[in-house]
């Protein structure tokens, strides 16, 4: 046992306790401050009653003290004495966040920041203790859609020491990768025996009023669009970017376009899921189809540098990048909702059976609520309800894993109380039985 001091208004009073008892709160550490970042932020305010203490850190502080306002403006922090405290770091610096992770005892370290800082971000982590969550898979700057799959490039080749040092991380832990990782997993749990096919379905059916712009970076946005890396009959087929599409009717959008593409959480449920096929479905507006297809075919996408006539070096997608609205200026005009979930099908008893598990996202009422857009929200709120977990000891698992290894129960109950619920699950039946709904609680 060691001694807990309590600060009380006649003095400290010495607490004993055993190490590991819940009476510890975790201190935090929130790396990033774009917009994914600043709906976190908001997120930890909300629920700064179950952590120690909270620290948001990039490259720009002024970026970190303009989501604290933010968060002031919207009256968000649950206990009023315990804030965050802004703060700059060089992400890619291992030697300084293993420095920073030190000095504020951080047990938990949400990465926020660009997915190009990954590695530096869990090197740190391992190095110092402290648990890692992330919310999309690392990328090398001069690469782009590496072979398949994904995860074994970098992150799960750091497994066996994660698990030697007891180190927690969570991969991929937003909304896809992430939500839709868990509901394969709680499908799995509760509504099937065996798995033919999971389609994640990803649209969001709202307008921001500009011209052209991206819901997130847009760098990595156009990086996921070189070509599409799909799991087919337990095999990994490439295709074409945009060449096959199909219409789906959601729930509350309505008939939506979708097209095949890449994405992270193929990568990890094509090997821990023991389905048929795995595939990602995102949906494009044909005005956005029609811009990209322009911007590539000139040579603005373009991860590799060119020089201008006048001798600059430049990225042809960073000045892209620099030209397009930023993601977080969005906001305050979006309008509309977005539609996420997996289209499960397989068996269960015997019987084919197919299911649709989704969430339903608004953009206004995530303005009204945290100055974000529906983007950014879905991919913040799960990031912070699986640090929750690992602070709660739910998931604090002493080794590395993606979403759909970890129990989905509590993450998807934790989930309908902050912000996200899972609405409606629909079932269907073989043998001419009729289909049923169930509201997942």
């Amino acid at each position: 046992m060691h001694e807990v001091y309590i600060m009380s208004r006649k003095g400290y009073i010495i607490v004993f306790k055993k190490e590991g008892s819940t009476l510890e709160k975790k201190n935090v550490l929130l790396i990033g401050a774009g917009g994914v970042a600043h709906v976190a932020a908001h997120k930890l305010a909300q629920n700064n009653d179950l952590f120690g203490n909270m620290y948001i850190a990039s490259r720009s502080l002024e970026a970190c003290n303009a989501i604290l306002e933010s968060i002031e403006r919207k009256n968000n922090y649950k206990d009023i004495s315990n804030k965050i405290i802004a703060m700059t770091i060089d992400a890619l610096d291992v030697a300084e966040l293993v420095k920073l992770i030190k000095k504020l005892d951080i047990s938990i370290t949400i990465n926020l920041a660009s997915a190009f800082c990954n590695m530096s971000i869990l090197e740190a982590c391992i190095e110092t203790g402290s648990a890692y969550i992330d919310t999309a898979i690392h990328e090398e700057p001069n690469k782009v859609c590496e072979n398949p799959p994904w995860y074994e490039n970098y992150e799960w080749k750091r497994k066996n020491r994660c698990a030697e040092k007891q180190i927690t991380a969570i991969l991929g832990a937003g909304f896809d990768p992430g939500v839709v990782n868990a509901y394969a997993a709680y499908a799995k749990k509760h509504y099937f025996d065996t798995i033919d096919t999971i389609d994640i379905m990803d649209v969001n059916a709202g307008s921001h009023g500009k011209y052209f712009a991206t819901n997130f970076d847009p760098e990595i946005n156009f990086r996921e669009f070189h070509k599409v890396w799909t799991y087919i009959d337990r095999q990994w087929v490439e295709k074409a970017v945009h060449a096959e599409k199909m219409v789906y009717d959601f729930p509350v959008v309505g008939k939506q376009t979708v097209y095949l593409t890449g994405h992270d959480e193929i990568h990890s449920l094509s090997k821990n899921m023991d389905a048929n096929s795995v595939r990602f479905w995102m949906g494009f507006s044909d005005h956005y189809i029609n811009v990209f297809t322009v911007l590539k075919k000139i040579g603005l996408l373009s991860e590799h540098p060119v020089k201008t006539a006048e001798g600059l070096e430049v990225v042809p997608l960073k000045v892209v990048k620099a030209c397009l609205p930023d993601p977080k200026t969005l906001a305050p005009d979006y309008t509309g909702n977005t539609c996420i979930g997996d289209l499960i099908k397989g068996t269960k008893d015997g019987r084919k059976k197919e299911l649709f598990i989704y969430n339903v996202c608004d953009h206004k009422a995530c303005y009204e609520e945290v100055e974000s857009q529906a983007i950014s929200y879905t991919a913040a709120v799960p990031a912070v309800a699986a640090a929750i977990l690992v602070a709660k000891g739910d998931w604090d698992v002493k080794k590395m894993v993606n979403v759909e290894e970890l129990d989905p129960d509590p993450y998807i109950e934790l989930l309908n109380n902050i912000g996200l619920p899972t609405e409606t699950i629909k079932v269907s039946y073989s043998k001419k039985r009729s289909p049923k709904k169930a509201s997942n609680k």
